[in-house]
C-alpha cells in the first residue's frame, strides 16, 4: 500500500479487513461495484482476490488500463512460501498460467499442498477448474487415478470437450496395465485428447513398452506390429468383434501363455491379457473407437469412425531397450514426426543408438519425412553424436548428452570416414553438446562445427581436455567457420587461456546472446580489472548483444567494471545481465550501483543477482537495491551466507 509506513496502523488494519471482506463477499458485493473502484483501490485489493476473482475480473480491468500482475505475482510467492521467490515472467498472462498450470493438477487429482489447504474452498469447484482448462496447454495423465477419469465422462464431460480444445500436449506419467478393465477409462481419455483434440506433442514419463505402442499405432506411423496383427487375426476373436475392431486393439486371453512371465515385466503386445469369468478367454476392448462408444455420452451422434491423431512431438523420458525396440520399428514410416526426444536414466548402450540410428536412416531416406528436431541422452561416448548427424541429415537441432562408460568395450567406427563424409555440409542451425567424461577430444567437436556453416545456436557444457590442452581451438573454429552464430553459451569450461580468442569471437560473429556460465574467465589473469575491461570494450562493439552472462565467475570486486558496458557515446544494447553466484559483497554490489547510475542503460536491464550474500550486511546490500530498482528489474532471492561460501568453495 502506498505511503503505507505514514498511515495510522489502525488505518491500515482496517483497510486490509475491508479488502479481505470483499474476498470474502465477492459474489454479493458483484463485479461492477469492483470495477467501479478508483484505480489505485483495486491495485490495492488484486492481491487479496481468489483465482477465480481475478480470472473473472481481469478482461474488464485490462479494458480500463489495469493489470492484474500483482495479484498473480502474489498467489505464485504464496504457493512458493517465500516472499523472495523470483518471478521471471514478465506479463500478466505469462504469470496467470504459470498459476493454472500449476494448479490444475493438483486439484483435479485431489492433492494437498499448504496452498491449496488454505484455499480449498475457492478451488475444489468446477468453476476454478473450468478457468485453469482455458489456460493450461499440457494435461499429464496421473493413470491410477481411475476415479478422476469418470468424472470426465460424467459430470464433468463439459470439461474433457474443452480439454479436447485446449490441450497441446499429453503426459503419461505411470505405467498402464493393459489387462485391467479400469484401465479402459484412461485410453478412452487419451483417445479423445489425441485424436479428436489438438493434441500433438506425447509425453511419456515411464519405461512401458506396451502403453508406447499403444499411443503410437495409427498415430503417424504405418507400422503395425507383427504381434498385434496376430492379435487381430485370432481364432478367439468373434468375426463381430473384428468387424468393429477397424484399428486392431484389440486383446484376448492366452492362459496357455498368460502366468509364464509377470505383467510387469512384459514388453510385447501379446502378453496383454485378462482372465476370463468362464470360459477363461475374455476379450478385453482397447480399440479407441469401440472405446468411444462405450463411453461417449447417451444420445450423442455417433460418427462412423474415429479421427486418428498425428503425433508430431514425441518425448520419452526413460527409454529403455524395450521402448526402443517399439520405437525403431515405428520410425522409418513416422513421416508426420518434427520432434523427437529421448532420455535413459542410464547410458544407452551402443547396440541401443545403433539401432535408433539405423531407424533414423530410414526415415531420413524418403523425402515425406518431417523430422528437424533431435535430442538423445544419454550417448557412452562422442563418437556416436557423429553417427547420429550422419543418419539423420534433416536434423537441424541437435541435443545430445555423453556420459563415459568405465566398462564394456569401446566403441570405434569400424569404416573410416571417406573425406567426402568428412566435408559435407550439414543443415544444423542449433546444437547442444552436454559431457560428463574425464577426457574429451575437442577434434569430434570442431569438425561437426565445420561441416555446419548455417549453426545459429551453440551450447557446450562439461568437456574436459587432456592435460596442456586448451579451449582455443573450439573457439577459433566458430570464429572461423559459424559466422551465422547468434547464440552461444558455454558452460562448466576453463576458458582461463582464451581471453584473445574471446574477443576474436566476440568481433566475429554478430552474437545475440552471449553466456559464460563457470568458464573461470580471469583465473590465470594477473590483472582482472584490465582483462575485463578488454573483454567489456569488445562486447560493446557488438550491437546485437542482449543477453550477457557471467554467472559462476568469480567476479567479487571486479563486478563494477561491468558497469562500463553502458558508458560512452555508443554503449552496449545488453537488456539482460546475469551476474548470479559471483560472491559480491554489499559494499561491491553498492560501488556497481553507483556506476551503473553513472552509466545508466539505454534500456530497461534485467539483472540478476541471486546467489550473492547480501546477508553479509542487510543495510549496505538493501541500499544498493533501491539504487538499482529504478534502472532494473531485479532478480533476488533470500541466501545464507553459510550456503553461498559453500558453493563458492565448491568452485574454488
Amino acid at each position: 500500500m502506498r505511503d503505507a509506513e505514514k498511515r495510522n496502523p489502525k488505518e491500515i488494519c482496517l483497510k486490509k479487513t475491508c479488502l479481505q471482506a470483499v474476498r470474502k463477499h465477492f459474489a454479493a458485493v458483484g463485479t461492477e461495484a469492483v470495477l467501479d473502484l478508483p484505480a489505485p483501490l483495486i491495485q490495492d485489493l488484486l492481491p487479496h482476490l481468489t483465482v477465480c476473482q481475478l480470472d473473472e475480473l481481469q478482461p474488464a480491468l485490462n479494458l480500463k488500463g489495469i493489470s492484474t500482475y500483482s495479484g498473480w505475482a502474489g498467489i505464485l510467492n504464496d504457493m512458493s512460501g517465500s516472499v523472495d521467490h523470483v518471478i521471471h515472467l514478465p506479463t500478466e498472462e505469462e504469470a496467470k498460467h504459470e498459476v493454472m498450470r500449476i494448479l490444475f493438477p493438483v486439484v483435479f487429482y485431489g492433492f494437498r499442498n499448504p496452498f491449496v489447504n488454505r484455499n480449498i474452498t475457492n478451488l475444489n469447484t468446477p468453476s476454478f477448474l473450468w478457468a485453469a482448462a482455458k489456460c493450461i496447454r499440457h494435461f499429464l495423465l496421473t493413470t491410477s487415478l481411475h476415479e478422476r477419469f469418470k468424472s470426465l465422462t460424467a459430470e464433468q464431460r463439459p470439461l474433457l470437450d474443452l480439454l479436447e480444445k485446449r490441450i497441446r500436449s499429453v503426459g503419461v506419467s505411470q505405467s498402464v496395465d493393459l489387462s485391467k478393465k479400469k484401465t479402459q477409462i484412461v485410453l478412452y481419455v487419451l483417445h479423445r485428447l489425441l485424436d479428436h483434440g489438438v493434441a500433438k506433442e506425447l509425453i511419456v514419463h515411464v519405461q512401458c513398452p506396451i502403453m508406447l505402442a499403444w499411443l503410437l499405432h495409427g498415430r503417424g506411423s504405418q507400422y503395425v506390429n507383427c504381434k498385434l496383427k496376430n492379435l487381430m487375426n485370432s481364432k478367439n476373436t468373434s468375426s463381430a468383434d473384428r468387424s468393429s475392431n477397424s484399428s486392431g486393439l484389440h486383446t484376448e486371453t492366452l492362459d496357455d501363455q498368460d502366468d509364464e512371465v509377470p505383467p510387469c515385466k512384459r514388453s510385447k503386445l501379446d502378453s496383454v491379457c485378462v482372465e476370463g469369468k468362464e470360459s477363461g478367454k475374455t476379450n478385453m476392448i482397447v480399440d479407441p473407437q469401440v472405446l468411444c462408444g462405450t463411453f461417449s455420452p447417451c444420445g450423442s451422434p455417433a460418427a462412423d469412425v474415429c479421427p486418428w491423431g498425428k503425433i508430431e512431438r514425441l518425448e520419452i523420458r526413460q527409454c529403455g531397450s524395450d521402448s526402443l525396440i517399439v520405437l525403431n520399428s515405428a520410425l522409418p514410416t513416422f513421416f508426420c514426426l518434427r520432434s523427437l526426444t529421448l532420455h535413459s536414466l542410464s547410458t544407452f548402450s551402443v547396440s541401443d543408438v545403433l539401432g535408433l540410428a539405423g531407424a533414423l536412416k530410414q526415415l531420413s531416406a524418403s523425402c515425406r519425412s518431417s523430422l528437424t528436431d533431435l535430442s538423445v541422452s544419454v550417448l557412452p561416448n562422442t563418437e556416436l553424436m557423429d553417427v547420429l548427424l550422419d543418419t539423420s541429415h534433416g536434423v537441424t537441432s541437435l541435443h545430445v548428452e555423453v556420459q563415459t562408460v568405465l566398462w564394456g568395450p569401446r566403441f570405434t567406427l569400424r569404416h573410416p570416414r571417406t573425406a567426402e563424409s568428412q566435408i559435407s555440409e550439414l543443415p544444423l542451425e542449433k546444437l547442444t553438446f552436454k559431457v560428463a567424461q574425464v577426457q574429451t577430444d575437442v577434434n569430434v567437436v570442431t569438425s561437426v562445427l565445420r561441416r555446419c556453416p548455417h549453426l545459429a545456436s551453440l551450447h557446450v557444457a562439461g568437456m574436459r581436455l587432456p592435460t596442456g590442452s586448451s579451449q582455443r581451438q573450439l573457439l577459433t573454429t566458430l570464429s572461423e567457420s559459424n559466422h551465422c552464430l547468434r547464440s552461444l553459451t558455454l558452460e562448466d569450461l576453463n576458458l582461463s587461456d582464451c581471453l584473445p580468442e574471446i574477443l576474436n569471437l566476440v568481433r566475429d560473429c554478430k552474437l545475440e546472446e552471449l553466456q559464460f556460465k563457470d568458464c573461470r574467465l580471469l583465473e590465470k589473469c594477473s590483472e582482472k580489472r584490465e582483462s575485463l575491461q578488454q573483454l567489456v570494450a569488445a562486447l560493446k562493439t557488438a550491437p546485437s548483444l542482449h543477453t550477457l552472462s557471467m554467472a559462476q565467475n568469480r567476479l567479487a570486486k571486479n563486478v563494477c567494471v561491468l558497469a562500463e558496458l553502458f558508458s560512452g557515446s555508443s554503449p552496449s544494447s545488453v537488456t539482460q545481465l546475469d551476474i548470479s553466484s559471483n560472491f559480491i559483497q554489499p559494499a561491491e554490489l553498492l560501488e556497481f550501483s553507483t556506476a551503473l547510475r553513472t552509466h545508466c542503460p539505454p534500456h530497461r536491464l534485467t539483472l540478476d543477482l541471486r546467489k550473492n550474500p547480501g546477508d553479509r550486511d542487510p543495510d549496505t546490500w538493501n541500499t544498493a537495491l533501491r539504487r538499482l530498482r529504478p534502472l532494473c528489474v531485479l532478480l533476488v532471492e533470500g541466501w545464507k551466507s553459510t550456503d553461498t561460501m559453500a558453493d563458492h568453495i565448491s568452485n574454488m
